[in-house]
Formats: C-alpha cells, sequence, structure tokens
C-alpha cells in the first residue's frame, strides 16, 4: 500500500492529488489519539496468520466501529475509531506508518457532515461507501452503516465500517446486517463471525461462502454469502440513480464522464449520494473513472469542487450553497433531490452520436415494468451503455499490431477510419484521447493472451448477429 493515501476511486493525476494528498495529511486526526480512544476488547483481536488461497481473496482488511467523541474545547465532536478488528502488532515501522494513515483517514469519512451533532432519539439507517485509492491505483472500499445504537434517551449516531479491496456492495450490505445485529448484543459477539470471514476465501462470481457462527439465545445460524454471478455489475445498484433521474438525464450524464468532464451530485442522505455516483460511474464499463472520484465529500475538502481537473464527486444538500458559490468551470450539477441540473455546459444533448443516443433510450425505455431484480434493473440499465461501446469501439482489438515478443502498438488512425458512420468517428476521435480509452488501451497492448470477460463476449455477439444480418441480406437479394 502506498504512503500517499486519496480519497478518490481511480488515479488522480497532476495538480489535483497533490493538493487533495497534502488536505488529507493535515486534516485527519492524529493516530495517537485514534490508538488511545479505541476500545479494548477482552478477546484482544490479534491478526492471525490467514491461508492463501488460490485464486481467492480475503473478504476485509478492518471491521471498524467509528463514534463521535466531544472534544475538550466547545460543544463539537470529533468522529473517532472505538474498536478495531484485528489489532495489527508486529508491523515493520514503515508498514505501521502506513496503516495509522490510513485509520486516521477514515473516521472522516464516516461522518463527512461535519461535527455539529446533538444526541437524537431517532435517526433513519444509512449504508452507504467510500472509496480510498492509492498513487499505485489500489482501492480500498470503505463500506459503512450508519444508525442510532440500542439504548433509551438521545444518543449518538454510530457508524460501523468494513474496510475492503473488494468491490461488492450488495454482499457487504449483507455481512454490515449481521456485524449491527450481534452488535446489539456485545462486541464480544462480533469477534468470532469477523474472524471467521476473514479466514473465508472470497467465492468466484455465482458461488456461495457458509460460515457458520453462534449467537447467544440462538444458538447456531448458518450464514450464506453469495456473490452475484455477473462480477462486472456487482458492485453496484442502479436503482437509486433511476429513482432519481429520467432516462435523458442519465445519458447526458453518462455523455459528460465520457469526456472526463467535472461532475457532482447533490442529495440530502449518504445513501442517495453513495449509489447514484457509484452508478454513474458503472455506466463508463468496461473503462474505469481515472479522475478525482468520491462518493461523498466531506465538508472539510469541500473545495475539492474547484480543482481544475475532472472529477466526479458527491456532496449533501446542506452544502449546496458552499458549492454554488465556490469558483468551478464547466461543471454538471446534478440535484438528486429535484431530478434537476443547476448547472451544465450545455452542450451535453450533442456529445454522444444522435443514432446511438435513440439507440440507448429505447433500450432503456422497453420492458422496464418487468423488472423486479437488482440483478435484472442492472442489466436493464448498464446493457445499453455496453452496446454503445460495443458498436464505437468494439474493433479496438484489430488495432492492435503485435510485435514477435507479444507486445502490442495501437494503430489509432485506422481504427478511427475503420467507422463508416461520420457522426461515430467524430465521437471515437475525441473519446481516444481521453484517459478512459488510454488506460484501457494500454492494458490491451499489455495482455499477451486473447481478451476475455464480458465486455468481449457482448462484442463477438455483436459480430455474429452483423455476420447473419448480411448473409439474410445476401439471401433476400
Amino acid at each position: 500500500m502506498s504512503r500517499r493515501l486519496e480519497k478518490m476511486e481511480g488515479q488522480v493525476v497532476g495538480r489535483a492529488v497533490r493538493l487533495f494528498r497534502n488536505r488529507l495529511r493535515l486534516r485527519a486526526g492524529s493516530s495517537q489519539d485514534i490508538a488511545g480512544n479505541a476500545v479494548k476488547e477482552t478477546e484482544k483481536a490479534q491478526e492471525h496468520t490467514l491461508p492463501n488461497f488460490a485464486g481467492g481473496q480475503h473478504f476485509f482488511e478492518y471491521l471498524l466501529v467509528v463514534s463521535l467523541k466531544k472534544k475538550h474545547s466547545g460543544d463539537d465532536y470529533e468522529p473517532t475509531i472505538t474498536y478495531q478488528f484485528p489489532k495489527r502488532e508486529n508491523l515493520l515501522r514503515g508498514q505501521q506508518e502506513e496503516e495509522e494513515r490510513l485509520l486516521s483517514a477514515i473516521p472522516l469519512f464516516c461522518f463527512p457532515d461535519g461535527n455539529q451533532w446533538a444526541p437524537l432519539t431517532e435517526y433513519p439507517r444509512e449504508t452507504f461507501s467510500f472509496v480510498l485509492t492509492n498513487v499505485d491505483g489500489s482501492r480500498k472500499i470503505g463500506y459503512c452503516r450508519r444508525l442510532l445504537p440500542a439504548g433509551r434517551g438521545p444518543r449518538l449516531p454510530r457508524v460501523y465500517c468494513i474496510l475492503s479491496c473488494i468491490g461488492c456492495f450488495g454482499l457487504f450490505s449483507k455481512i454490515l446486517d449481521e456485524v449491527e445485529k450481534r452488535h446489539q448484543i456485545s462486541m464480544a459477539v462480533i469477534y468470532p463471525f469477523m474472524q471467521g470471514l476473514r479466514e473465508a476465501a472470497f467465492p468466484a462470481p455465482g458461488k456461495t461462502v457458509t460460515l457458520k457462527s453462534f449467537i447467544p439465545d440462538s444458538g447456531t445460524e448458518f450464514i450464506s454469502l453469495t456473490r452475484p454471478l455477473d462480477s462486472h455489475l456487482e458492485h453496484v445498484d442502479f436503482s437509486s440513480l433511476l429513482h432519481c433521474l429520467r432516462f435523458e438525464q442519465i445519458l447526458q450524464i453518462f455523455a459528460s464522464a465520457v469526456l472526463e468532464r467535472r461532475i457532482i451530485f447533490l442529495a440530502e442522505d449518504l445513501s442517495t449520494l453513495s449509489q447514484c455516483i457509484h452508478a454513474a460511474a458503472a455506466l463508463l464499463y468496461p473503462f474505469s473513472w481515472a479522475h478525482t472520484y468520491i462518493p461523498v465529500v466531506p465538508e472539510r475538502l469541500l473545495d475539492t469542487v474547484c480543482c481544475p481537473t475532472p472529477f466526479m464527486v458527491g456532496v449533501q444538500m446542506q452544502f449546496q450553497q458552499v458549492v454554488m458559490d465556490s469558483p468551478m468551470e464547466e461543471v454538471l450539477l446534478v440535484n438528486l433531490c429535484e431530478g434537476t441540473f443547476l448547472l451544465s455546459v450545455g452542450d451535453e444533448k450533442d456529445i454522444l452520436p444522435p443514432k446511438l443516443q435513440e439507440d440507448i433510450l429505447d433500450a432503456l425505455g422497453q420492458g422496464t415494468k418487468e423488472l423486479q431484480t437488482s440483478e435484472q434493473i442492472n442489466e436493464h440499465v448498464s446493457g445499453p451503455f455496453v452496446q454503445f461501446f460495443v458498436k464505437t469501439v468494439g474493433h479496438y482489438t484489430t488495432y492492435i499490431k503485435r510485435e514477435a515478443n507479444g507486445h502490442g502498438h495501437f494503430q489509432e488512425r485506422p481504427f478511427c477510419k475503420a467507422l463508416t458512420s461520420k457522426a461515430n468517428r467524430r465521437f471515437v476521435k475525441k473519446f481516444v484521447k481521453t484517459q478512459l480509452f488510454s488506460l484501457f488501451i494500454q492494458e490491451a497492448e499489455k495482455s499477451k493472451h486473447p481478451p476475455a470477460g464480458y465486455f468481449q463476449r457482448k462484442i463477438l455477439e455483436y459480430e455474429d448477429q452483423k455476420k447473419h444480418k448480411k448473409l439474410r441480406e445476401k439471401t433476400v437479394k
């Protein structure tokens, strides 16, 4: 893990990276304070030696409980880690510094809405996430459940946070359900469940892992955790995005993201912000957003919206005026509560080829009433955007020329010329200049094996359809 911790998904470049990284280092709480406030459970959760899994990954790195603690002066509260599993010991000095920097950043993202809190008797449960990305591109995702702890009378919200390198939101939401259920009994009851989870291998797509866990007064329970079969959509849920916006607006957000513009989402609650921004980024599959990416911007970091480089961020509605008063250029500002664009560049409807825009909208509008499960919704929404990339850049493998050693070189000019549609060609000439496409092609050039996966399957299906169509046309003639 890099020493320079970023608060964004994807590699961040240039001045925005340095500004953002330094700000996190200066403003996150000190590691000594975190260690001093940590709850010392009787089980002394040590790091266990974990088995090596063939092709598998571990579910998570940490389970943390982040609570609000009153500052020594004033009425403000400071988010603080009050429980940590596992407690890592015997780390080298460099590793310890990195872990401390990581842990000191997390409370800021568990309570991004500032430090002015008051004890409450009611608070709606919220499930959201944040992303921490190292400069080497490796990612850590914080899955959070914020709620009022069990008890009577006014009390402060608390956050359960599971930090993992794996993107699978539905599965981790179920894990948070189990953590919450056990915490109502005792923190000590969480330990054996999380230890069992930590020793289990993350299942392959479509597979299930079953954990055995004992709960006082309930006995032994068997908990099944199933990974979605279609792994490219397991990190996203499009339901919130569909609830907040019309298809035409989603298409304009996609167009802005494809050209790597600045996009800000506004919403009241953390869950909506988190889900909608992940959904917007997922529309870019098989490409990955490679710039500043913060599902929920902490209050202390709101001036991120002034960065001159591309970004995709979420901001709580209470900070709308701060955002509106900030100096920004060419930004798409999306109000998820009202389903409106507060600011736009003005050309969002003209970025994509008209015929392909019609194809996307037609596909999105068909059969929506029959959709029932989240998997069906995800496939229905994602499919038309995947087809867009199949039709525009799906021929990329033909234009990677390989040397004897297997290394490839992408032939950009003939690749663009191969498109017969002028509108498609105009779009692709712009798209190949983006970092989205550059990073994708760099990986393809490095690979010595034929591409595989969902996107390649869709390309082959599309090519087969074109062949059959030509054969039918010849037969009719």
